[in-house]
């Protein structure tokens, strides 16, 4: 295989990992607050997170484009702050790819907290547990298979990115070229043999990633994929 196309590979993985982390991290108070709230921004906001899932990749990657752009709000402020501006860089690449793989991470953990329900956090407060102690010991193993999900379904869906990444990103050798772009690159070359090379290499991860969902959390994936990959509920839960 080619320099360059295991370039492109590593990239493209580098960039999977800190944007699925990113999304593990900040996804979780997100999905506990829609799973909780009875607040009537709970729709619109739940909408806001789906929206990724129908939007055309190229539409959210030209506003985010403007946004990040020298007089958007993100560019003037990166500017201000002396970041410079995030297009065509690999911190805008992971920016971009949050926000397209929000829904992918935030779903599952979101139905995983709504299926244990309000029962195990009540018997943890009458035995004086704390409310992160409860959330460490109790709620978080309870979710558990809803953060792997989350975690295989937001790493793939980043690794397949091209609208967005192509609209942020372009397509610099080594600092923003993924695997996805660098497929369209031999198509336009008529580099078919490349491109087959690259494609079956995508092909496969995509199959092992959903075998390993299948595997490890083979209740939740079975009814789940591909209509409702989005939840990941515990299932001791769900019998509660």
């Amino acid at each position: 295989m080619a320099e360059e196309a295991l370039v492109a590979i590593g990239l493209t993985l580098k960039l999977a990992l800190v944007t699925t982390a990113i999304l593990l991290v900040a996804g979780t108070p997100l999905a506990w607050w829609l799973a909780h709230t009875r607040s009537r921004l709970k729709s619109a906001v739940g909408a806001l997170v789906a929206m990724p899932i129908v939007l055309p990749p190229t539409v959210l990657g030209f506003y985010l484009l403007v946004a990040m752009g020298p007089e958007g709000p993100v560019g003037r402020l990166t500017s201000a702050l002396g970041l410079g501006l995030l297009p065509f860089t690999f911190a805008g690449l992971v920016v971009a790819s949050v926000f397209y793989s929000l829904p992918f991470v935030v779903q599952p953990i979101q139905n995983a907290f709504e299926a244990i329900g309000d029962r195990p956090r009540e018997v943890a407060a009458t035995l004086r547990a704390s409310p992160l102690d409860t959330f460490l010991s109790v709620v978080l193993p309870l979710a558990r298979p809803g953060y792997l999900t989350a975690t295989v379904m937001g790493f793939a869906h980043t690794v397949g990115e091209f609208g967005v990444v192509l609209m942020i990103g372009g397509n610099i050798p080594g600092e923003t070229r993924v695997v996805s772009v660098q497929i369209f690159d031999h198509v336009e070359a008529l580099e078919y043999g490349q491109a087959h090379w690259l494609s079956a290499a995508m092909v496969g991860f995509c199959f092992f990633a959903l075998l390993a969902l299948y595997v490890l959390n083979p209740t939740g994936a079975r009814r789940r994929i591909p209509l409702r990959v989005f939840e990941g509920a515990p299932d001791g839960a769900r019998r509660r």
